[in-house]
């Protein structure tokens, strides 16, 4: 039961803490599509600054910050898997393109290129480009590759030993983070240099596009393209067990 000093610590720590919230969700909203409002983040981040707020205790050994990130991180995350931002059909469209790619992948012996893949999917090369386009919320890891959904695109499930922890928590302290590492390694060089920009700098894809001299669609697209390499190379690595 609360005390009233607990209460308005509480309260104190809400009100602190409310620009963490926005500032993660607009983080969060520059590496989404356009259809998913900002707002709706902010929300459902307060809703998880709240639930941290009641679950946390100092002796948890963490600074309040640290803690209540995770939980505003989860709750948003939790938003997007509820409002299924991105359409079945899209995710239906990028699986494709990755079973062309592991295909093609198998019988050439080294990464497909694009034209490589369009012709695999029997589709121009502009088609395929507008595929691509149109997954740019196309993930590494979605939800479902935890707790299994439609088809038998849940290669991630073999990470997660531990049914108490974090599964996101347990891939990257196993084999999974240097999985990743690797795959992004062997993407083609104009790709990694993308995901480098992206993921370490930080930047969003009008100062890539700036940075390597292309449109911002087009960093769009090699985005969503080098993902679902990513995504190939590891459900090839967790079927072989090499991961």
């Amino acid at each position: 039961m609360y005390t009233v000093s607990g209460k308005s610590e509480k309260k104190n720590l809400l009100e602190e803490h409310a620009p963490l919230v926005k500032r993660l969700a607009h983080q969060m909203k520059a590496k989404l599509p356009p259809s998913v409002e900002v707002d709706d983040l902010i929300q459902a981040g307060m809703i998880g600054l709240l639930d941290a707020a009641n679950r946390y205790e100092d002796h948890h050994g963490a600074q309040f910050e640290t803690y209540a990130v995770q939980r505003i991180k989860g709750a948003m995350l939790d938003e997007l898997r509820s409002s299924d931002w991105l359409p079945r059909s899209i995710r239906q469209n990028m699986r494709k393109v990755e079973e062309a790619m592991n295909n093609l992948q198998q019988r050439l012996g080294r990464m497909p290129m694009e034209a490589e893949i369009a012709k695999e999917l029997k589709v121009s090369l502009k088609e395929y480009q507008e595929m691509l386009t149109d997954g740019s919320g196309h993930q590494l890891i979605y939800y479902e590759d935890f707790h299994g959904g439609e088809g038998d695109d849940h290669f991630l499930d073999r990470y997660c030993v531990d049914d108490k922890s974090d599964p996101l928590q347990s891939l990257l302290a196993g084999g999974f983070r240097a999985a990743v590492i690797e795959a992004i390694e062997n993407l083609p060089e104009r790709e990694k240099i993308l995901m480098g920009l992206y993921y370490e700098q930080e930047l969003n894809l009008k100062e890539i596009g700036a940075v390597m001299g292309v449109s911002e669609s087009r960093v769009c697209q090699l985005h969503s393209q080098a993902i679902a390499r990513l995504r190939t190379r590891l459900k090839e690595k967790a079927w072989t067990g090499l991961a």
